[in-house]
């Protein structure tokens, strides 16, 4: 905003150089109209005139990207909608998963050889004589 300022103050400081320096009378004849008058106001008007024209000449273009990203914020929130059904559908089916998941059979635990079944080598877990 500050540079925009910045710029228009300076084209002001060289307009108004501008229209000091050239305040020479000038005619302006388009087909049976004609009047007489400073050539800055001449320059003034016809940049008035150029720049009515540009903004009329961008109007479609500007208006389509209205209509553009007003459909696109449309469309982002309804798949942001979307999006949070989805992800309160699947929390309710992990729920759900988790009610019919069977639990896991625990594992016995590891048998006991007491010292009586080792020194007769009852045990199927005997170690070896070579180890």
């Amino acid at each position: 905003m500050q540079y925009y300022l910045i710029f228009a103050i300076a084209l002001a400081i060289i307009s108004i150089a501008f229209a000091l320096q050239n305040d020479m009378s000038v005619t302006v004849a388009f087909g049976i109209w004609s009047f007489d008058s400073s050539l800055a106001m001449m320059l003034v008007i016809a940049a008035g005139i150029g720049a009515t024209i540009s903004v009329l000449l961008s109007w479609p273009s500007v208006i389509k990207n209205q209509w553009v990203s007003t459909r696109l914020r449309r469309q982002v929130s309804k798949l942001e909608e979307d999006k949070a059904a989805l992800k309160q559908r699947n929390t309710q089916l992990e729920e759900e998963l988790a009610k019919l998941t069977p639990e896991p059979i625990p594992e016995p635990p590891p048998r006991y050889l007491g010292l009586k079944s080792m020194l007769l080598g009852n045990g199927s877990d005997k170690p070896n004589a070579s180890e």
